[in-house]
């Protein structure tokens, strides 16, 4: 299931999230967590959906057919975000929820303020697994631009996994780690002669959600999930993607 927020132009959020699952062959359940107003290369405005509206959307498909994963992309604020993962392991005792933090939009629109941002730490127990880009790792943990990065994720990792994405990794450029409790792997490097895509977070953290509903391990699903999101960035020299096996 994917909780996002709904992007007109289809390369971010929810419809995204849809499209990445049913590519990796698994049935995407959909709910919307804000309206936005949109284009692949301009953020113009959102309306949020309070967190009773957003439960009220899950909580007959968690009935009904009651999904082991979840990924959840933007929402309004950080009491919104806690409601919902608190009724989400209420209704689905052992949901393993993968949260993309996303703290500002590819086209450069500012979802929270840096105060919400480091207040998002609060929701770290109800995740199983994190996805944070280097500038969101470092926004999390209340550190300045040069700050280490992969400190930042080791932190962070206490409360729950975290792949650190590398696209913005000062030092190698493209490498993702994962941070568990069995330890840390690097992934491999991403291929730095791909198109730049509107909605890669996304695609990427769907990918690996579905992955973890086929019942790979973290790792292989991570492995995976980049490994189909690389043929998402090679597969359209726009700001948009093909979602294909």
């Amino acid at each position: 299931m994917s909780l996002a927020g709904l992007d007109p132009s289809g390369g971010a959020g929810l419809l995204a999230d849809i499209k990445t699952f049913e590519a990796q062959r698994t049935y995407g359940l959909g709910v919307c967590t804000a309206l936005t107003v949109q284009t692949d290369q301009q953020f113009l405005s959102v309306d949020w959906l309070p967190a009773a509206r957003i439960i009220a959307q899950a909580e007959p498909l968690l009935k009904k057919f009651m999904p082991a994963y979840c990924k959840i992309g933007i929402v309004a604020d950080v009491p919104t975000l806690l409601e919902v993962l608190e009724a989400l392991h209420t209704l689905r005792p052992g949901i393993r929820i993968v949260l993309d933090p996303v703290l500002k939009a590819s086209a450069g629109f500012s979802f929270h303020e840096d105060g919400q941002a480091i207040a998002w730490k609060a929701v770290l127990p109800y995740l199983y697994l994190l996805t944070p880009n280097y500038n969101e790792v470092l926004a999390l943990n209340k550190l300045p631009p040069d700050a280490d990065g992969q400190a930042a994720a080791r932190a962070l990792s206490r409360h729950c996994a975290v792949l650190l994405k590398g696209g913005h990794r000062p030092d190698r450029k493209g490498w993702d780690t994962l941070y568990w409790t069995d330890g840390e792997s690097d992934l491999l490097p991403g291929d730095q002669f791909v198109s730049a895509k509107h909605g890669s977070g996304c695609v990427l953290s769907a990918a690996i959600t579905a992955q973890l509903a086929l019942g790979y391990s973290l790792p292989d699903a991570c492995v995976n999930g980049k490994a189909y999101t690389e043929n998402f960035l090679g597969s359209h020299s726009s700001l948009l993607g093909y979602h294909l096996l």
